[in-house]
Protein backbone atom coordinates (compact mmCIF):
# COMPACT_ATOMS: atom_id res chain seq x y z
CA UNK A 1 0.00 0.00 0.00
CA UNK A 2 1.15 3.34 -0.63
CA UNK A 3 1.99 6.10 1.46
CA UNK A 4 -0.17 9.45 1.26
CA UNK A 5 1.23 12.93 2.32
CA UNK A 6 -0.94 16.00 3.02
CA UNK A 7 0.67 18.42 0.58
CA UNK A 8 -1.27 21.42 0.60
CA UNK A 9 -4.43 23.20 2.17
CA UNK A 10 -6.42 25.68 1.20
CA UNK A 11 -8.57 28.17 2.90
CA UNK A 12 -11.10 30.76 1.36
CA UNK A 13 -12.87 32.74 3.96
CA UNK A 14 -15.35 35.71 2.81
CA UNK A 15 -14.45 39.47 3.96
CA UNK A 16 -17.94 39.53 5.60
CA UNK A 17 -19.14 39.43 8.62
CA UNK A 18 -21.91 39.74 11.16
CA UNK A 19 -21.19 40.33 14.72
CA UNK A 20 -23.48 38.71 17.62
CA UNK A 21 -24.72 42.17 18.49
CA UNK A 22 -25.76 42.95 14.47
CA UNK A 23 -26.96 39.87 14.67
CA UNK A 24 -29.44 40.08 17.73
CA UNK A 25 -30.41 43.55 17.19
CA UNK A 26 -31.99 42.17 13.77
CA UNK A 27 -33.30 39.02 15.07
CA UNK A 28 -35.23 41.39 18.15
CA UNK A 29 -36.64 43.22 16.40
CA UNK A 30 -38.26 40.96 13.81
CA UNK A 31 -39.31 38.90 17.38
CA UNK A 32 -41.03 42.32 18.80
CA UNK A 33 -43.29 42.34 15.19
CA UNK A 34 -43.82 38.88 15.40
CA UNK A 35 -44.99 38.92 19.11
CA UNK A 36 -47.29 41.75 18.38
CA UNK A 37 -48.80 39.20 15.36
CA UNK A 38 -49.12 36.67 17.70
CA UNK A 39 -50.55 38.61 21.12
CA UNK A 40 -53.29 39.49 18.76
CA UNK A 41 -53.76 36.09 17.42
CA UNK A 42 -53.69 35.06 21.15
CA UNK A 43 -50.23 32.97 20.06
CA UNK A 44 -47.41 32.60 22.81
CA UNK A 45 -45.14 35.14 22.50
CA UNK A 46 -41.18 33.92 21.21
CA UNK A 47 -38.08 34.76 23.43
CA UNK A 48 -35.42 37.66 22.59
CA UNK A 49 -31.81 36.76 21.97
CA UNK A 50 -28.85 38.58 23.23
CA UNK A 51 -24.96 38.42 22.33
CA UNK A 52 -24.07 37.46 25.64
CA UNK A 53 -26.53 34.31 25.45
CA UNK A 54 -24.62 33.46 22.11
CA UNK A 55 -21.09 33.94 23.71
CA UNK A 56 -21.81 31.49 26.69
CA UNK A 57 -23.75 28.83 24.61
CA UNK A 58 -21.39 28.58 21.42
CA UNK A 59 -18.22 30.80 22.12
CA UNK A 60 -19.06 32.57 18.76
CA UNK A 61 -18.41 36.06 19.02
CA UNK A 62 -18.67 37.04 14.86
CA UNK A 63 -19.18 34.84 11.54
CA UNK A 64 -18.41 35.34 8.29
CA UNK A 65 -20.58 35.08 5.67
CA UNK A 66 -20.63 34.37 1.49
CA UNK A 67 -23.58 37.31 1.04
CA UNK A 68 -24.18 39.96 3.99
CA UNK A 69 -27.02 41.53 1.86
CA UNK A 70 -30.68 40.85 3.53
CA UNK A 71 -29.08 38.71 6.25
CA UNK A 72 -30.44 41.91 8.76
CA UNK A 73 -33.34 42.78 6.96
CA UNK A 74 -36.20 42.25 9.27
CA UNK A 75 -38.05 41.60 6.42
CA UNK A 76 -36.09 38.74 5.03
CA UNK A 77 -33.43 37.45 7.19
CA UNK A 78 -31.86 35.80 4.34
CA UNK A 79 -29.19 36.42 2.12
CA UNK A 80 -30.11 37.45 -1.57
CA UNK A 81 -28.27 35.48 -3.80
CA UNK A 82 -29.05 35.75 -7.38
CA UNK A 83 -29.48 33.03 -9.72
CA UNK A 84 -27.28 31.38 -12.01
CA UNK A 85 -27.74 30.35 -15.69
CA UNK A 86 -26.68 26.85 -16.68
CA UNK A 87 -23.62 27.64 -18.61
CA UNK A 88 -22.38 29.87 -15.73
CA UNK A 89 -19.88 28.74 -13.06
CA UNK A 90 -21.88 28.04 -9.95
CA UNK A 91 -22.20 29.77 -6.55
CA UNK A 92 -21.05 26.50 -4.55
CA UNK A 93 -18.18 25.69 -7.54
CA UNK A 94 -17.14 29.29 -7.63
CA UNK A 95 -16.99 28.97 -3.99
CA UNK A 96 -14.47 25.74 -3.87
CA UNK A 97 -12.48 26.63 -6.50
CA UNK A 98 -10.93 29.59 -4.93
CA UNK A 99 -10.14 27.02 -2.06
CA UNK A 100 -8.90 24.31 -4.15
CA UNK A 101 -6.31 26.71 -6.20
CA UNK A 102 -5.09 27.85 -3.20
CA UNK A 103 -3.83 24.22 -2.20
CA UNK A 104 -2.94 23.69 -5.15
CA UNK A 105 -0.60 26.58 -4.67
CA UNK A 106 0.12 25.81 -1.15
CA UNK A 107 1.07 22.11 -2.74
CA UNK A 108 3.09 23.13 -5.55
CA UNK A 109 1.05 21.13 -7.85
CA UNK A 110 -0.23 21.61 -11.34
CA UNK A 111 -4.29 21.05 -11.31
CA UNK A 112 -3.59 18.97 -14.75
CA UNK A 113 -1.70 16.72 -12.29
CA UNK A 114 -4.50 15.82 -10.15
CA UNK A 115 -6.77 12.79 -11.44
CA UNK A 116 -9.66 12.42 -8.37
CA UNK A 117 -11.45 15.61 -7.09
CA UNK A 118 -14.23 14.88 -4.34
CA UNK A 119 -16.23 17.82 -3.10
CA UNK A 120 -17.04 16.77 0.19
CA UNK A 121 -19.47 19.35 2.13
CA UNK A 122 -22.53 19.36 4.08
CA UNK A 123 -24.60 21.28 1.64
CA UNK A 124 -24.65 21.09 -2.16
CA UNK A 125 -26.35 23.65 -4.00
CA UNK A 126 -28.51 20.70 -6.19
CA UNK A 127 -28.06 16.95 -6.76
CA UNK A 128 -26.40 16.71 -10.28
CA UNK A 129 -24.30 17.63 -12.50
CA UNK A 130 -22.05 17.10 -9.08
CA UNK A 131 -20.18 19.71 -8.06
CA UNK A 132 -17.35 17.88 -8.12
CA UNK A 133 -16.97 17.50 -11.54
CA UNK A 134 -17.75 21.40 -12.01
CA UNK A 135 -14.86 22.52 -9.34
CA UNK A 136 -12.74 19.54 -11.58
CA UNK A 137 -13.45 21.78 -14.81
CA UNK A 138 -13.05 24.81 -13.58
CA UNK A 139 -9.99 24.18 -11.97
CA UNK A 140 -8.54 22.08 -15.02
CA UNK A 141 -7.99 18.57 -13.05
CA UNK A 142 -8.14 15.34 -14.78
CA UNK A 143 -9.35 12.05 -13.79
CA UNK A 144 -12.67 11.88 -12.14
CA UNK A 145 -14.76 13.79 -9.86
CA UNK A 146 -17.56 13.49 -6.89
CA UNK A 147 -20.08 14.50 -4.20
CA UNK A 148 -19.62 13.51 -0.77
CA UNK A 149 -22.33 15.02 2.11
CA UNK A 150 -21.57 13.27 5.58
CA UNK A 151 -22.40 16.48 7.59
CA UNK A 152 -19.98 18.48 9.49
CA UNK A 153 -18.01 15.20 9.07
CA UNK A 154 -17.62 15.95 5.47
CA UNK A 155 -14.45 16.74 5.14
CA UNK A 156 -12.84 13.59 7.10
CA UNK A 157 -15.05 11.49 4.92
CA UNK A 158 -13.77 12.56 1.87
CA UNK A 159 -10.25 12.63 3.01
CA UNK A 160 -10.70 8.87 4.46
CA UNK A 161 -12.27 7.85 0.76
CA UNK A 162 -9.43 9.53 -0.65
CA UNK A 163 -6.77 8.19 1.56
CA UNK A 164 -7.82 4.76 0.80
CA UNK A 165 -8.01 5.24 -2.72
CA UNK A 166 -4.78 6.64 -2.66
CA UNK A 167 -3.13 4.01 -0.80
CA UNK A 168 -4.58 1.60 -3.57
CA UNK A 169 -3.20 3.12 -6.48
CA UNK A 170 -6.78 3.75 -7.63
CA UNK A 171 -5.84 7.42 -8.18
CA UNK A 172 -2.18 9.70 -8.16
CA UNK A 173 -3.21 12.74 -6.62
CA UNK A 174 -7.13 13.98 -4.55
CA UNK A 175 -8.37 17.40 -4.30
CA UNK A 176 -10.67 17.19 -1.18
CA UNK A 177 -12.79 20.18 -1.73
CA UNK A 178 -15.68 21.69 0.92
CA UNK A 179 -17.36 24.88 0.21
CA UNK A 180 -19.59 25.42 3.29
CA UNK A 181 -22.05 28.01 2.06
CA UNK A 182 -24.50 27.38 4.78
CA UNK A 183 -25.86 30.65 5.23
CA UNK A 184 -28.62 30.59 2.63
CA UNK A 185 -29.81 27.44 4.13
CA UNK A 186 -30.19 29.08 7.98
CA UNK A 187 -33.27 29.91 9.64
CA UNK A 188 -31.98 33.23 11.27
CA UNK A 189 -35.79 33.41 12.89
CA UNK A 190 -34.42 30.28 15.06
CA UNK A 191 -33.61 31.61 18.58
CA UNK A 192 -31.52 28.50 18.57
CA UNK A 193 -29.49 27.58 15.31
CA UNK A 194 -29.72 31.32 14.11
CA UNK A 195 -26.09 32.47 15.14
CA UNK A 196 -24.73 29.36 14.43
CA UNK A 197 -23.23 28.84 11.08
CA UNK A 198 -20.73 30.60 9.27
CA UNK A 199 -19.57 30.04 5.41
CA UNK A 200 -16.03 28.64 4.33
CA UNK A 201 -14.36 27.01 2.11
CA UNK A 202 -11.07 24.63 2.64
CA UNK A 203 -9.47 22.19 0.15
CA UNK A 204 -6.89 19.38 1.21
CA UNK A 205 -4.40 18.19 -2.16
CA UNK A 206 -3.28 14.66 -0.42
CA UNK A 207 -1.27 12.56 -2.82
CA UNK A 208 0.77 9.48 -2.98
CA UNK A 209 4.31 9.28 -1.94
CA UNK A 210 7.23 6.52 -2.55
CA UNK A 211 8.13 4.14 0.17
CA UNK A 212 10.93 5.97 1.55
CA UNK A 213 10.57 10.03 0.27
CA UNK A 214 9.58 12.75 3.03
CA UNK A 215 8.24 15.95 2.45
CA UNK A 216 9.55 18.15 5.51
CA UNK A 217 6.95 20.17 6.40
CA UNK A 218 4.36 18.36 5.15
CA UNK A 219 1.89 15.73 7.08
CA UNK A 220 2.12 11.94 6.32
CA UNK A 221 -1.15 10.62 6.89
CA UNK A 222 -1.30 7.87 8.37
CA UNK A 223 -4.40 6.46 8.98
CA UNK A 224 -7.97 7.84 8.81
CA UNK A 225 -11.51 6.84 10.43
CA UNK A 226 -15.28 7.09 10.06
CA UNK A 227 -18.06 6.25 12.17
CA UNK A 228 -21.48 6.85 11.79
CA UNK A 229 -24.58 6.14 13.95
CA UNK A 230 -28.28 7.40 12.79
CA UNK A 231 -29.90 9.96 14.69
CA UNK A 232 -32.52 12.84 13.94
CA UNK A 233 -30.72 15.40 16.55
CA UNK A 234 -29.59 17.21 13.81
CA UNK A 235 -31.67 17.42 10.41
CA UNK A 236 -32.80 19.02 7.42
CA UNK A 237 -35.54 18.39 5.71
CA UNK A 238 -35.27 20.48 2.89
CA UNK A 239 -35.68 18.30 -0.02
CA UNK A 240 -36.94 17.89 -4.34
CA UNK A 241 -39.63 15.66 -2.03
CA UNK A 242 -40.85 18.28 -0.31
CA UNK A 243 -42.66 19.77 -3.78
CA UNK A 244 -44.41 16.56 -3.68
CA UNK A 245 -45.83 16.65 -0.60
CA UNK A 246 -47.07 20.12 -1.53
CA UNK A 247 -51.11 20.93 -2.79
CA UNK A 248 -49.53 23.48 -4.84
CA UNK A 249 -46.13 22.28 -6.63
CA UNK A 250 -45.13 25.95 -7.72
CA UNK A 251 -44.26 26.84 -3.94
CA UNK A 252 -41.49 26.28 -1.88
CA UNK A 253 -42.14 26.14 1.83
CA UNK A 254 -39.21 25.94 3.31
CA UNK A 255 -41.15 26.31 6.67
CA UNK A 256 -39.67 23.91 9.39
CA UNK A 257 -37.39 22.17 6.55
CA UNK A 258 -34.26 24.07 7.04
CA UNK A 259 -31.23 23.30 9.98
CA UNK A 260 -32.48 22.34 13.03
CA UNK A 261 -30.88 20.59 16.30
CA UNK A 262 -31.80 19.50 19.58
CA UNK A 263 -28.79 21.08 21.57
CA UNK A 264 -29.04 19.12 24.79
CA UNK A 265 -29.02 15.83 23.00
CA UNK A 266 -26.51 16.33 20.32
CA UNK A 267 -23.69 18.30 23.42
CA UNK A 268 -24.63 15.15 25.75
CA UNK A 269 -24.37 12.57 22.72
CA UNK A 270 -21.77 13.50 20.54
CA UNK A 271 -19.09 14.74 23.20
CA UNK A 272 -19.53 11.23 24.76
CA UNK A 273 -19.02 9.28 21.22
CA UNK A 274 -16.24 11.77 20.17
CA UNK A 275 -14.56 10.99 22.96
CA UNK A 276 -14.52 7.80 22.68
CA UNK A 277 -13.54 7.71 19.24
CA UNK A 278 -10.58 9.71 19.82
CA UNK A 279 -9.50 7.44 22.58
CA UNK A 280 -9.73 4.09 20.63
CA UNK A 281 -8.90 5.62 17.16
CA UNK A 282 -5.72 7.07 18.85
CA UNK A 283 -5.08 3.68 21.06
CA UNK A 284 -5.26 1.75 17.46
CA UNK A 285 -1.79 3.67 16.99
CA UNK A 286 -0.07 3.20 19.92
CA UNK A 287 -1.25 6.91 21.17
CA UNK A 288 -2.78 8.51 23.78
CA UNK A 289 -4.15 12.20 24.12
CA UNK A 290 -0.74 12.95 25.65
CA UNK A 291 1.61 11.40 22.60
CA UNK A 292 -0.52 13.69 20.08
CA UNK A 293 1.05 17.36 19.84
CA UNK A 294 -2.04 18.94 18.51
CA UNK A 295 -5.74 18.19 18.02
CA UNK A 296 -7.90 20.41 15.34
CA UNK A 297 -11.47 19.46 16.12
CA UNK A 298 -14.92 20.34 14.83
CA UNK A 299 -15.44 23.77 15.36
CA UNK A 300 -18.98 23.42 16.51
CA UNK A 301 -18.89 24.19 20.41
CA UNK A 302 -16.34 25.43 22.31
CA UNK A 303 -17.63 24.09 25.67
CA UNK A 304 -18.07 20.88 23.77
CA UNK A 305 -14.40 20.93 22.51
CA UNK A 306 -13.08 22.01 25.89
CA UNK A 307 -15.29 18.72 27.36
CA UNK A 308 -14.44 16.11 24.98
CA UNK A 309 -10.79 17.09 25.12
CA UNK A 310 -11.10 16.93 29.14
CA UNK A 311 -13.05 13.89 29.14
CA UNK A 312 -9.75 12.13 26.97
CA UNK A 313 -6.73 14.13 29.06
CA UNK A 314 -8.49 13.89 32.87
CA UNK A 315 -7.96 17.46 32.59
CA UNK A 316 -8.14 21.06 30.53
CA UNK A 317 -6.45 21.62 27.31
CA UNK A 318 -5.69 25.36 25.83
CA UNK A 319 -5.33 26.52 22.57
CA UNK A 320 -1.78 25.50 21.91
CA UNK A 321 -2.98 22.60 22.16
CA UNK A 322 -6.16 22.44 20.74
CA UNK A 323 -6.32 25.51 18.28
CA UNK A 324 -10.34 27.21 17.89
CA UNK A 325 -11.33 29.34 15.04
CA UNK A 326 -14.97 29.29 16.60
CA UNK A 327 -14.98 32.64 17.97
CA UNK A 328 -14.49 35.27 15.02
CA UNK A 329 -15.95 32.58 11.55
CA UNK A 330 -19.07 30.63 13.82
CA UNK A 331 -19.36 26.97 12.65
CA UNK A 332 -18.23 26.41 9.45
CA UNK A 333 -19.79 23.43 9.42
CA UNK A 334 -17.22 20.76 7.63
CA UNK A 335 -14.58 23.17 7.17
CA UNK A 336 -13.69 24.55 10.10
CA UNK A 337 -11.86 21.88 11.83
CA UNK A 338 -9.14 22.17 8.37
CA UNK A 339 -9.19 25.73 8.98
CA UNK A 340 -8.13 25.43 12.58
CA UNK A 341 -5.53 22.84 10.80
CA UNK A 342 -3.86 25.45 8.07
CA UNK A 343 -3.57 28.21 10.60
CA UNK A 344 -2.12 26.14 13.55
CA UNK A 345 0.33 23.41 12.08
CA UNK A 346 4.07 25.59 11.08
CA UNK A 347 4.98 25.61 14.70
CA UNK A 348 5.36 22.08 14.25
CA UNK A 349 8.17 19.81 13.93
CA UNK A 350 9.24 16.75 12.56
CA UNK A 351 7.92 13.07 14.26
CA UNK A 352 4.56 15.38 15.60
CA UNK A 353 1.45 14.25 15.54
CA UNK A 354 -1.90 15.74 14.97
CA UNK A 355 -5.31 14.37 15.05
CA UNK A 356 -7.58 16.15 12.99
CA UNK A 357 -11.07 15.06 14.38
CA UNK A 358 -14.99 16.11 13.19
CA UNK A 359 -18.42 15.26 14.41
CA UNK A 360 -21.31 16.26 12.46
CA UNK A 361 -25.45 15.28 12.03
CA UNK A 362 -25.98 11.72 11.20
CA UNK A 363 -24.32 11.41 13.67
CA UNK A 364 -21.49 11.00 11.71
CA UNK A 365 -17.43 11.16 13.21
CA UNK A 366 -14.45 11.25 10.98
CA UNK A 367 -10.48 11.13 11.95
CA UNK A 368 -6.99 11.73 10.16
CA UNK A 369 -3.94 10.80 12.10
CA UNK A 370 -1.50 12.98 10.75
CA UNK A 371 2.54 12.80 11.28
CA UNK A 372 4.83 16.47 10.81
CA UNK A 373 7.63 14.99 8.03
Amino acid sequence: MARVALSGIGVSIPEAFIDNEALVDCFNLWVERENRRRAADGGAPLQKSSAAFIEHASGIRQRHVHTPEGILDPDRMAPRIAARADDDLSVLAEFGARAARAALDDAGIAASDVDLVICAASHLERLYPAIGIEIQKEIGARGAAFDLSLGCSSASGGLHVAFNLLRSGAHRRALVVTPELITPHLNFRDRQTHFIFGDAATAMLVEAIGPDEERPGRFEVMDTRSWTQFSNNIRSNFSYLNRAAQDDVGVIDTEGKLIKQQGNKVFKEVTIASHRFIVDFLAEHGHTPQTVRRFWLHQANARMNGMILKLAFGEEVGHDRAPMVLDRLGNTAAAGAVVALSENHRDMTAGDFGLLCTYGAGYSLGGALLRMM
